[in-house]
């Protein structure tokens, strides 16, 4: 006997995939615009401010991937 099982959707709102989907964007939007900034600050004489903002970019992508994985464990 075969049973029917409802399909999950994907990318529609309400479900788990969506949500984490966003979360994804906006921590690479965030990593992508620091690193941006740092390369204007870098190249436009401020190259001190630069570094420290090119900091920002690792630090912006492990912590999206704690907050979107969660702790494993």
């Amino acid at each position: 006997m075969q049973v029917d099982r409802p399909a999950q959707p994907r990318g529609i709102p309400g479900t788990r995939a969506f949500p984490i989907d966003i979360g994804r964007g906006l921590i690479f939007l965030a990593a992508g615009l620091s690193f941006v900034a740092s390369v204007y600050l870098f190249f436009s004489g401020n190259q001190e401010q630069g570094i420290f903002v090119g900091i920002w970019v690792p630090s912006i992508l492990s912590a999206g991937t704690l907050l979107i994985g969660g702790p494993r464990g």
